[in-house]
């Protein structure tokens, strides 16, 4: 709950990945075997022209490239396969059945051509990332380390800032200082700065790496005592941690220095609603709220604390807003139908459970 507000859909994607690989790294024998060339023509004899010239040639990826771009992953690999059938050793054939596999996440058969376009051409950055990519993502940051290390360049194809990649292996790996430095570049703060710290600290939060996260912002904060931000990070992990009263000066000293940031307010009333003060939650979410009344999880708190101090209707109108700004929101139609139980509103507070578990059902069942 407290980690979603860092986390960008590209970086979500990513990290299902990781959880659906897990595989063993291929071998060279993995890969499809190459069919022996046929013996050169007597055309080609009498022009001075080989099947090595001919390979020297890279054939036409177009029509592979735009069904992979169509989403249809399947028929760009049956395309290159053909081209593959017709001229084994094709001049970039392993680059783009490489990454065509790459993009359909069947990161075994990835590594393996990829392996073979990095041996034939090691000077093609792109290969080298996409093969260092396809490491990190079926499960093994130590191989891809070396390969991202050489390249930290934005492909396209890849879809992912690398230096961030690399961070995640340094993490993975336990190579926090190599981890600061990578966020740093891909930040563009010098390596050492209280900013490299508290970015290194998000990241580690993020993947629950709590006690080095912990030592990072404080770090951070250290340095910097008025960045913003790092009180908040702080108060987040003590918030976790259920370290309720650490969490509530930390976002005390976050408003001191930052007083503009909605966030704050909506998470130092979540600690105070932990310890039942429901009168300053209350109003500290309703600061939140006019700061930035585009974010649910303002208005599911209010609900819950004023259904807590026995408000009902507004806890009601509370709540229905979150709902209609989220209308598939477990926790918002739960609280609802407690809302409408209190209130003697019997039908309605069983519409809204069945519900809450019909959602909840649903988010439980998604890989």
């Amino acid at each position: 709950m407290y980690r979603s507000l860092w986390i960008p859909a590209v970086f979500s994607a990513l990290c299902s990945g990781i959880g659906a690989a897990q595989q063993a790294v291929p071998s060279d024998a993995s890969t499809p075997a190459q069919t022996p060339q046929s013996a050169p023509s007597p055309d080609q004899s009498s022009s001075g022209k080989s099947s090595s010239d001919k390979s020297a040639t890279a054939p036409d990826f177009t029509e592979a490239r735009r069904l992979t771009q169509q989403g249809k992953i399947d028929d760009a690999i049956a395309e290159l396969q053909n081209l593959e059938s017709r001229d084994p050793s094709a001049k970039g054939l392993d680059l783009e059945l490489g990454t065509a596999y790459y993009k359909k996440s069947d990161y075994v058969k990835a590594i393996g051509f990829l392996k073979k376009a990095v041996a034939s051409d090691p000077n093609n950055g792109e290969a080298a990332q996409l093969l260092g990519l396809s490491y990190y993502l079926n499960g093994y940051p130590a191989q891809a380390i070396p390969l991202l290390e050489k390249v930290q360049t934005w492909f396209p194809r890849a879809n992912v800032d690398a230096s961030y990649i690399l961070g995640i292996c340094y993490i993975q790996t336990k190579d926090y200082p190599q981890s600061r430095k990578a966020f740093a570049k891909m930040f563009d703060v010098a390596p050492d700065s209280a900013a490299s710290y508290l970015f290194t600290a998000r990241m580690l939060f993020r993947r629950e790496f709590d006690p080095v996260a912990e030592e990072y912002a404080q770090k951070a904060a250290a340095l910097d005592p008025t960045l913003p931000l790092a009180h908040f990070l702080l108060g987040e992990l003590y918030l976790y941690k259920s370290r309720v009263p650490e969490a509530i000066a930390e976002f005390q000293k976050e408003l001191a220095i930052n007083p503009g940031n909605a966030a704050t307010y909506y998470k130092l009333a979540d600690a105070y609603s932990r310890v039942q003060k429901f009168e300053d939650a209350e109003r500290l979410l309703q600061r939140s709220i006019w700061l930035d009344a585009t974010s649910t999880g303002p208005y599911i708190l209010m609900g819950k604390v004023l259904e807590k101090k026995g408000e009902f209707q507004l806890a009601v109108r509370a709540l229905q807003k979150a709902a209609t700004m989220d209308p598939n929101n477990a926790m918002t139609h739960h609280l609802l139908g407690q809302a409408y139980r209190d209130m003697g509103k019997k039908e309605e507070a069983e519409t809204e459970l069945k519900l809450a578990e019909q959602l909840q059902t649903q988010q439980d069942s998604r890989p």
